[in-house]
């Protein structure tokens, strides 16, 4: 049985002719989406997709509906030409929709790239947004930041009681802290003051030491704990101990250094009054030996000479020279009790007494002398200064000392003063005898104490003036600090502890 041929032919007709009004449609609600959202990338791939489908149901709707017109008509033959153009088209089409599909794999890749890269740069452009409305605080801020530390770390360059100064290579001293002007004896704060030309190697007592100290410092780029001398512009002699870095300074193309250098000067003082005590300990000890050894003999000899001189008839030689021989002998007997009161502690009467009379003793018994050779005489007593428990004979002979030495260093002409100064912070009376005399070198100083030593001339001291007082004002508790400068005069300072139950005695 032979079925009808029409529905299929309708069919054919009907259907091509929908697949190009839906393939036109889909164009159109593709097209419509693209444009609500151009940057997704999904509607341009699905509107590319919809143009390609559209131009293949055109080719395959329009070849079928020819096709069955065609044939219709009778003109088969037309169609048996178009037929391959037909087919052809509807394969470049298809071709182009699954081109079309492959690809979008790879344009979805770099829009989900281009994702990231919008998120990002949208990130930044808050951060930006945000950075630039808030720029000034910002500012503000960091600005603060900067100015505390930056004030901080100046308090501690400008507070440091040791000096702090950054140095070029060369030795140009670039900044530097009070302490430091104070030190080297320049004025503070203006650095275009200090002496042309700024160079810290001037202030060393040798040069040689700062070329030293330049190459280690550039060789090993630090120094620490290096000891040395400085000289400041005033002439002040000043022990440091320095250490040092360098660091490369970029806009300067050189190196610079950091300096931070201690005053030691007080240490060394202290070092060379242990070494004192230490080496006066020692000759005590041996003094105390040879002291014994000796005022043995010195007695009997001294007997013996009395004996003979109570024989002598008046007005002999032999008795002159006798007592010629009683007199040095004495003399000698003298000096071996001053070794004996020098290495050891005698036995002393302490007891309370008024500082001030027994200095006051002591100057009225030098005065006339004093007056004889034109010295003034000039007295300061701090009045606040308590009664002390003291050995008033002992102490009158440190004193007596002191004011004599000073005398002998005039000579004839000058002025001695006498000041007392109590300081109740410490508990402390401190005498303080000065002069105007030749005053001694400075490689003199540290031997003053030691026994025998002596400046004067031969027959004018026995050297162990200073050494007695030494040990007395030590049996005391206290110490004698002194500073003299050649040609300007010596300043002696007798430092007294007061116990507290000596304090709580004070009278005006």
């Amino acid at each position: 049985m032979q079925l009808p041929f029409w529905p299929v032919l309708l069919v054919d007709l009907v259907g091509s002719a929908l697949m190009i009004v839906f393939s036109i449609l889909c164009v159109g609600l593709s097209l419509k989406l693209r444009n609500q959202d151009r940057e997704n990338v999904v509607w341009t791939y699905l509107l590319m997709v919809s143009h390609a489908l559209t131009a293949f149901a055109v080719s395959r709707g329009v070849g079928h509906i020819a096709k069955e017109l065609l044939i219709l008509g009778g003109r088969s033959d037309i169609w048996a030409v178009l037929r391959p153009y037909s087919g052809s088209v509807n394969t470049i089409t298809f071709c182009v929709v699954g081109a079309v599909t492959l690809f979008f794999e790879r344009i979805w890749g770099v829009y989900q790239q281009v994702l990231r890269d919008k998120e990002a740069l949208q990130k930044a452009h808050a951060e930006l947004l945000f950075l630039n409305r808030h720029l000034e605080d910002l500012v503000q801020e960091r600005t603060q930041e900067l100015a505390r530390s930056e004030g901080k770390y100046r308090r501690i360059f400008e507070v440091s009681r040791d000096m702090i100064a950054v140095v070029a290579a060369d030795g140009t001293i670039l900044d530097i802290n009070p302490a430091g002007c104070e030190m080297l004896g320049i004025p503070h704060g203006v650095k275009q003051r200090v002496p042309d030309p700024a160079d810290l190697g001037s202030f060393f007592a040798n040069r040689r030491d700062w070329d030293r100290l330049r190459e280690r410092i550039l060789r090993e780029c630090y120094v620490s704990d290096a000891e040395t001398r400085l000289v400041a512009a005033d002439g002040r002699e000043v022990h440091v101990l320095l250490s040092a870095a360098s660091e490369c300074e970029v806009t300067r193309k050189t190196e610079i250094f950091h300096f931070v250098v201690k005053d030691i000067s007080q240490r060394k003082v202290m070092q060379q009054q242990l070494l004192q005590a230490d080496k006066l300990a020692s000759i005590g000890q041996l003094a105390a030996g040879i002291a014994h050894e000796i005022n043995n003999p010195l007695g009997i000899i001294l007997g013996y000479t009395q004996l003979l001189i109570r024989e002598e008839p008046e007005g002999t030689e032999r008795l002159e020279d006798l007592r010629t021989i009683e007199r040095h002998t004495r003399t000698c007997k003298t000096i071996v009790e001053d070794l004996l009161s020098f290495s050891r502690r005698a036995h002393t009467k302490k007891e309370r007494a008024s500082l001030h009379e027994t200095i006051e003793e002591v100057l009225s018994v030098v005065r006339h002398n004093l007056e004889l050779d034109q010295i003034r005489l000039e007295k300061d007593f701090d009045r606040s200064v308590p009664t002390m428990v003291l050995d008033r004979d002992k102490m009158r002979q440190v004193f007596m000392n002191l004011i004599m030495n000073a005398k002998q260093a005039i000579g004839k002409d000058g002025l001695i003063r006498v000041v007392t100064r109590w300081d109740s912070q410490r508990g402390q009376v401190r005498v303080i005898v000065s002069d105007n005399g030749c005053g001694m070198d400075p490689k003199v100083v540290p031997r003053i104490f030691d026994p025998f030593f002596t400046t004067k001339s031969t027959g004018e001291g026995t050297g162990l003036g200073l050494s007695v007082s030494y040990g007395i004002v030590k049996n005391h508790g206290g110490d004698i600090l002194v500073e003299s400068r050649l040609g300007e005069g010596s300043t002696f300072t007798v430092v007294l502890p007061v116990e507290s139950e000596d304090r709580d005695t004070e009278k005006p």
